[in-house]
């Protein structure tokens, strides 16, 4: 039985979450933060299972110290798909949100509202990298609906280094 509990313990010790930076939301100044992003590349996720491309999140500042969110992408049938919702912070860091995408009759229950970290960002705001505290999820974002391949490469090795599966992100837009 000893043996069992120290295998589950090496083989946790030795996992790559464990052994990854801290990961953690980084400060945002939301102004420059709001307007109109292009997806480069996301991990899978089931609510994005209908998109192709053309996949953009746009920013607007709502009541409240909130952000308007309005998701778009293209279909497998061609036509654009849209979500709406609404982004709070959370409190501490700029950087850390709350996002939730359900009628705002729900928005008192918990489970409607999941974390949104932007947890990388360019000094100009022209690319950032959004996650949250369970690595499950990732967005690569730009202000350009392409990128520059060696700029999204470092972007893809910091997100490893922070414990982000990153061998699972599914392309979204072009690379050049």
């Amino acid at each position: 039985m000893f043996n069992v509990l120290l295998m589950g313990v090496l083989a946790a010790a030795a996992s790559p979450v464990m052994d990854a930076l801290p990961n953690k939301p980084v400060a945002v100044d939301v102004a420059r933060y709001t307007g109109t992003w292009h997806e480069i590349a996301h991990l899978p996720m089931y609510f994005q299972r209908q998109c192709v491309d053309n996949i953009t999140a746009n920013y607007t500042p709502g009541p409240e110290s909130t952000l308007v969110v309005r998701n778009t992408c293209r279909n497998q049938s061609g036509k654009m798909d849209e979500s709406v919702g609404v982004a709070r912070p959370l409190g501490g860091v700029s950087g850390a949100l709350k996002v939730r995408f359900a009628p705002a009759w729900l928005s008192w229950l918990p489970m409607v509202w999941a974390d949104y970290w932007v947890v990388d960002l360019d000094t100009d705001y022209q690319w950032a990298v959004v996650g949250g505290p369970s690595r499950k999820y990732l967005w690569v974002l730009s202000r350009q609906p392409d990128m520059d391949r060696a700029l999204f490469e470092g972007i893809k090795a910091r997100a490893a280094q922070h414990g982000y599966p990153v061998d699972h992100l599914k392309m979204a837009a072009p690379l050049r």
